[in-house]
């Protein structure tokens, strides 16, 4: 459902509520990932005054995580949500993902002198391992458009914001792995929980601790 609604400040304020995307039909990754949404991401809000004309508002709220969410539950055999206050070390995953947006730009029709709303969002997807070190860090251009005189301007704007989020969900089912390696990461913790611990020879210790007794002045 999306919702819109006009300021009396001679604005208009967009506001997009549970987006969905169809469901990918695709093979999901055997791997145990977990996703960190920042506030920012959470809760972003656009705003921007056109040149000589109103001033728009686009709140993308929860919109973000509702997408991302059903994207990446979709995505990997098992998924999880985790608050900015959770460790991801103390959690048994392959994988941290982390996305933010880095830049939102949108246009309208006295803008472009076309009858088009479009829309662009730049994301980011940061991907930590197991313990926690980053591995990736992928930049999402999206692109949304839509025809004001087919939706009307508020809902032209709103659906054109979505197709830009639908945009970036295809891109991510389509290039994630080739571009962060994410599906490599649990063999890598796999080796890493197996590998034998380091065990120094008795004889090499012995040494070691009798050349270190020998006082500096010995000779």
């Amino acid at each position: 459902m999306f919702v819109a609604a006009l300021c009396g400040c001679g604005g208009s304020k967009v506001t997009l509520k549970n987006p969905s995307i169809p469901k990918p039909l695709i093979e999901q990754m055997q791997i145990s990932v977990a996703a960190r949404y920042p506030t920012s991401f959470d809760s972003f809000v656009h705003e921007e005054r056109v040149i000589g004309k109103e001033k728009w508002s686009i709140d993308l709220g929860a919109s973000n995580r509702i997408l991302f969410t059903q994207l990446f539950s979709s995505m990997f055999s098992e998924f999880t949500v985790i608050d900015e206050n959770t460790d991801a070390k103390d959690l048994q995953i392959d994988a941290l993902i982390e996305p933010t947006i880095d830049a939102f730009e949108f246009s309208v029709p006295s803008q472009s002198q076309t009858d088009d709303f479009a829309v662009w969002i730049r994301y980011r997807i940061k991907i930590f391992d197991s313990e926690g070190v980053q591995v990736a860090n992928w930049p999402i251009a999206a692109y949304g458009k839509s025809q004001a005189s087919t939706f009307g301007g508020d809902q032209a704007l709103r659906r054109a914001a979505v197709l830009a989020m639908r945009d970036a969900a295809a891109l991510i089912i389509l290039q994630m792995d080739k571009s962060t390696g994410i599906s490599k990461l649990r063999d890598a913790r796999a080796r890493s929980n197996s590998a034998p611990p380091t065990v120094i020879p008795a004889e090499e210790s012995m040494q070691t601790t009798a050349v270190e007794d020998i006082p500096d002045d010995a000779g």
